[in-house]
C-alpha cells in the first residue's frame, strides 16, 4: 500500500474555515485529518502542498517516520503553519492505519481508560455583552447538560483593562456564577493578552467566584511571566494552546508554570505529539484539556480517540456555536447531557458528510479579539 495523493478541502464555519485533509492510497483506502488554523488556512493548504512531496509513494503505515520527515527534512521547522499541515496530514495516516487493521484508533493507542469525555461549552455567548444577557445564555447552555462553561469577560482589552472594563468583566462572571449555581464549573479564558501586573489583578478579582482554570492570563510567549501568575493565585491556570511540538510544552511543564496543559491536535503535530505531550504532562502532575477553537469536527473526534485513552485526560473543549457542526461527519458524534463517546467504527470513525459541507464552500473570515466594532468577542 502507498501514498497516491493529498488533497484539502475548506469549509467555512462562520468566523472561521476548517481544512479537511484527505490521502488516497493505492488501494482505495481514504484516510481524513484536519488542518484548521483560523484566519491562515490558505497558509497552511499551501504547506501541505508542499510537504505532501514527502508523503506521496511511501508507506502510510509507516507513522512515526513519515512525520519526522515532514518535521525535519524541511529547512524551517515548527510554528502554527507548519506543524498544523503535518497534522492534518498525521491524522489522516492513523485513520489509515485504523482502516488496515479494521481497529478504531483509541485501540491502537492502548485502549479505553474511559467510556466518556465530559465537555466544556464554548461559543455560548457570542454576540452578547451585558451581565444579564450572559446569566441567560448561561442557564440556555447548562439546560443542554453541560456541567462546564468557558467565556472570555473582557471585551476588547489589551495588555491592560481600565476600571470600567474590569468591573464590567467581574459583573459578567458573578451573573454567570449566580445563574448557574456551585455545581457548574467556569473557565475564564483571557486570550493571552494581559501583562502581568493586570493578570495577578484579575485573577485576585475572580477568585472568589471559584474558578475552575484561568487560560492563558499573559503573552504566550515567556513562560516566566506565566509562572509568576501561577504563583500568586489560587485558581488553576491553563495554557498551551498556542505552542506547537513536545519541546515547547517540556519548557511549559518542566518550570511548573500550569495546572492544565491545552494542546490543539491541529496544531502540534498530531495524534502521536499529542500523546507524547500527555506523558510528559501525566509524570509532572498535569491534567490535559486540548484546546478545539476554531477547530472542526474531525479533530473533536480525533480528541476523543486520545482523551479515552489517557490516564489524565481531563476535559474537552466543545464550540455550539454552529448547528451543523456534528452534521459535517457521519456519523454524527454521540453526545449526550454534556459528555461525548468515541466512536467504535475503525480508523476516526467517522467520514466527511460531502453533502453537508459542499453546502459551505471558502469564504474570507477574520477573527479580531481586539477589535472594539465587536460587541463581544469569543473563541
Amino acid at each position: 500500500m502507498r501514498i497516491k495523493e493529498v488533497k484539502t478541502i475548506i469549509v467555512n464555519a462562520n468566523w472561521r474555515n476548517w481544512v479537511f485533509v484527505k490521502i488516497y492510497c493505492d488501494n482505495d483506502l481514504l484516510g481524513i485529518g484536519e488542518a484548521t488554523l483560523e484566519n491562515f488556512e490558505n497558509s497552511v493548504v499551501a504547506a501541505i502542498e508542499h510537504l505532501k512531496r514527502l508523503v506521496i509513494g511511501e508507506d502510510p503505515l509507516n507513522i512515526e517516520l513519515l512525520t519526522r520527515k515532514m518535521y525535519v527534512y524541511p529547512f524551517w521547522r515548527g510554528g502554527p503553519i507548519l506543524q498544523t499541515a503535518i497534522s492534518g496530514i498525521e491524522i489522516a495516516l492513523w485513520d489509515i492505519l485504523g482502516k488496515s487493521l479494521g481497529s478504531p484508533i483509541f485501540r491502537l493507542l492502548g485502549g479505553k481508560y474511559r467510556e466518556k469525555i465530559q465537555l466544556y461549552a464554548n461559543g455560548w455567548c457570542s454576540g452578547i455583552a451585558s451581565a444579564e444577557e450572559f446569566a441567560e445564555a448561561a442557564k440556555k447552555t447548562v439546560q443542554k447538560g453541560f456541567r462546564a462553561l468557558k467565556f472570555d469577560p473582557f471585551g476588547a482589552s489589551d495588555q491592560t483593562i481600565d476600571e470600567k472594563t474590569l468591573k464590567e468583566a467581574i459583573d459578567r462572571v458573578s451573573a454567570v456564577r449566580e445563574a448557574v449555581g456551585n455545581n457548574v464549573d467556569l473557565m475564564i479564558e483571557a486570550h493571552g493578552r494581559f501583562n502581568t501586573r493586570t493578570a495577578k489583578r484579575i485573577a485576585e478579582k475572580i477568585e472568589p467566584y471559584d474558578i475552575a482554570w484561568l487560560e492563558e492570563p499573559v503573552f504566550p510567549d515567556n513562560i516566566n511571566q506565566l509562572l509568576e501568575v501561577k504563583r500568586s493565585t489560587n485558581i488553576p491556570i491553563a495554557a498551551g494552546e498556542r505552542l506547537y511540538t513536545r519541546y515547547d510544552f517540556w519548557q511549559l511543564f518542566s518550570n511548573g508554570c500550569v495546572d492544565v496543559a491545552q494542546p490543539d491536535i491541529c496544531h502540534v503535530g498530531g495524534i502521536m505529539e499529542l500523546k507524547k505531550i500527555a506523558a510528559m504532562a501525566e509524570v509532572n502532575y498535569v491534567m490535559m484539556a486540548p484546546h478545539i477553537g476554531g477547530d472542526g469536527p474531525i479533530a473533536t473526534t480525533t480528541c476523543l480517540h486520545i482523551m479515552s485513552n489517557i490516564p489524565n485526560g481531563m476535559i474537552l473543549e466543545h464550540f455550539i456555536d454552529i448547528p451543523w457542526r456534528n452534521e459535517a461527519i457521519l456519523p454524527p458524534l454521540r453526545i449526550e447531557d454534556g459528555y461525548a463517546y468515541v466512536p467504535e467504527k475503525p480508523g476516526l470513525g467517522v467520514e466527511i458528510n460531502e453533502e453537508i459541507v459542499s453546502k459551505y464552500p471558502y469564504k474570507e473570515s477574520y477573527l479580531n479579539l481586539y477589535s472594539s466594532d465587536y460587541k463581544y468577542h469569543q473563541h
